[in-house]
C-alpha cells in the first residue's frame, strides 16, 4: 500500500501544478491563442506543461519527503469523495463532449461553437466540473496521505476560484444577458436544492452550445 500511495502522489504533485499552469496560460490570454490556431496552440501549451512536469519530477525527492503514512479511516474516507467525484463526472459527462472538455471552443470558436448548458446537473450548479474536481483531490489526498499532496490540493481552492472568474467572463461576454440571468438564478458552486427547482427549470433561459465547466 506505501508503494502505490507514493505512485499516486507522485503522479499528483507532478501533473497538478502542471495542470493549473495550463488554464493559467488558456484563459488569460485565449484571443492571443484562437490567433495561431489549434495546431501551434496545443503544440506550445503541451511543450511548456512537459517541461514543467519534468521539472516537478526532479524534485520528486523533496517534495514527497513528508509521508503521513497508510491510515485506514483516511483510505475509506477518501474512497467515500471518490465515488461522489466519479457520480459527479457520470451526470457531467452527459452533458460535456471530449472537444467541450478538452477547450476546443475557447480556442476555436467558430470550428466548435459552444452552448450554454442549464439542464441537468447545470441547473443546479455552474460549475459542476470544478466541484468534482476538488472533492476528487480531497479524495487522492487522504488516500495518499503526503504533506505535498494535501498543500497542492489547498492551493487549487483559490485556483479554481481564479480559475472561474476568468472563465465566467469569457461567458458573460459571449452570450450576455442569457448567461446574466442564468448566473442570477444558479450558484457557483453549492448546488440548489430547494423544491421550486422545476419552477425555476421551466424559467431558466434556453440557448445553446456549450459551457465547458
Amino acid at each position: 500500500m506505501n508503494t502505490i500511495r507514493y505512485f499516486l502522489a507522485l503522479f499528483l504533485i507532478v501533473s497538478l501544478p502542471s495542470l493549473f499552469l495550463y488554464w493559467l496560460l488558456v484563459h488569460p490570454f485565449v484571443h492571443f491563442w484562437r490567433g495561431q490556431g489549434i495546431g501551434v496552440t496545443y503544440t506550445s501549451l503541451l511543450t511548456i506543461i512537459t517541461a514543467s512536469m519534468v521539472g516537478l519530477f526532479s524534485f520528486r525527492h523533496f517534495l514527497l519527503s513528508i509521508d503521513y503514512g497508510t491510515n485506514a479511516a483516511l483510505i475509506a474516507l477518501g474512497l467515500v469523495f471518490l465515488a461522489l467525484a466519479g457520480w459527479m463526472r457520470f451526470a457531467i459527462q452527459k452533458k460535456l463532449s471530449l472537444r467541450v472538455l478538452l477547450g476546443f471552443p475557447e480556442i476555436a470558436p467558430d470550428r466548435f461553437p459552444r452552448a450554454l448548458i442549464t439542464d441537468g446537473i447545470y441547473a443546479r450548479m455552474r460549475h459542476p466540473r470544478y466541484v468534482q474536481f476538488l472533492i476528487a483531490l480531497l479524495g487522492y489526498a487522504l488516500i495518499t496521505n503526503h504533506l505535498a499532496v494535501y498543500l497542492t490540493t489547498a492551493l487549487w481552492v483559490p485556483g479554481i476560484y481564479l480559475i472561474v472568474l476568468l472563465e465566467e467572463k469569457e461567458l458573460r461576454d459571449h452570450f450576455g444577458d442569457i448567461y446574466q440571468a442564468y448566473c442570477h438564478k444558479v450558484p457557483r458552486f453549492l448546488p440548489k436544492l430547494n423544491r421550486d427547482q422545476n419552477r425555476d427549470d421551466d424559467q431558466m433561459p434556453k440557448p445553446h452550445v456549450i459551457s465547458r465547466m
